[in-house]
C-alpha cells in the first residue's frame, strides 16, 4: 500500500474530464500521463519546480524559469509548490494546435495563448509589462550577446511602440493589438503524438 504507483493511475473518468477540458484524446493523455510519471521520480503524485528543472530542454531554456513558473501559476490544486497531472496537462493544452470546431480550443485558443505568453514578461503579476520586466526577460533571452545599451533601447522602443495610452506600461490588451498580425496560433503550437 503506501505511496504505490497503483494509487496514482489515471481512472477513466479522470481522462474522461481531462479530455473536455483540454481538448487532448485518450492516447494523448495516456503519453502525457506517462512523461508526468517519469518526471515523478519519487511516486509522490505531483511535480516540484525542481522535477521541472531537471528536464534538459528547460534547463537550457533562457526562459526555462519563466516556463516553469507558468505551471504554477496556472495551478488549480490550491499549492504554489505542486502540480499535479490535471494541472501539467492544463498548461500543457496551451501549446495544442488549434483545431477546426471553436469548443475543441478552450484552453489553446488565440486569447488564451496571448495571455500565456503575456505572463512570461508579467513578471511580478500585475497585469502590466513594465520597462524594468521587458528589459529582465529580453536580458533572459539574450543573455550577454547584446549591450545593456542596445538592451534598453530594445525595451524603450517596445514601451513606446505598444503603450497606446502613455502610461509606460503594456497592459494584455495593448499587447494583444501589438500581436494583431502575428501567428501566434502556430507559433505557440507543439505537435503531440496521438
Amino acid at each position: 500500500m503506501g505511496n504505490s504507483r497503483s494509487s496514482l493511475q489515471l481512472q477513466a473518468e479522470d481522462i474522461t474530464t481531462i479530455q473536455d477540458e483540454t481538448g487532448f484524446n485518450h492516447n494523448q493523455i495516456e503519453r502525457l500521463y506517462s512523461r508526468f510519471s517519469s518526471l515523478d521520480k519519487q511516486d509522490k503524485g505531483f511535480l516540484s519546480r525542481e522535477d521541472f528543472l531537471r528536464i534538459p530542454e528547460l534547463a537550457i531554456n533562457p526562459l526555462g524559469d519563466r516556463i516553469v513558473h507558468a505551471f504554477f501559476y496556472e495551478s488549480k490544486n490550491g499549492d504554489d509548490d505542486k502540480v499535479d497531472f490535471k494541472d501539467f496537462v492544463r498548461v500543457l493544452a496551451h501549446f495544442r494546435p488549434i483545431k477546426k470546431t471553436a469548443e475543441m480550443n478552450k484552453m489553446n485558443s488565440r486569447m488564451e495563448k496571448l495571455h500565456f505568453a503575456f505572463r512570461m514578461y508579467d513578471l511580478d503579476g500585475d497585469d502590466k509589462i513594465s520597462k524594468q520586466e521587458l528589459l529582465a526577460v529580453l536580458t533572459m533571452m539574450v543573455g550577454q550577446n547584446i549591450s545593456t545599451e542596445q538592451l534598453i533601447s530594445i525595451a524603450e522602443r517596445t514601451i513606446m511602440e505598444a503603450d497606446l495610452d502613455k502610461d509606460d506600461l503594456i497592459s494584455f490588451e495593448e499587447f494583444a493589438q501589438v500581436l494583431e498580425r502575428t501567428d501566434v496560433e502556430q507559433k505557440m503550437s507543439i505537435r503531440f503524438l496521438n
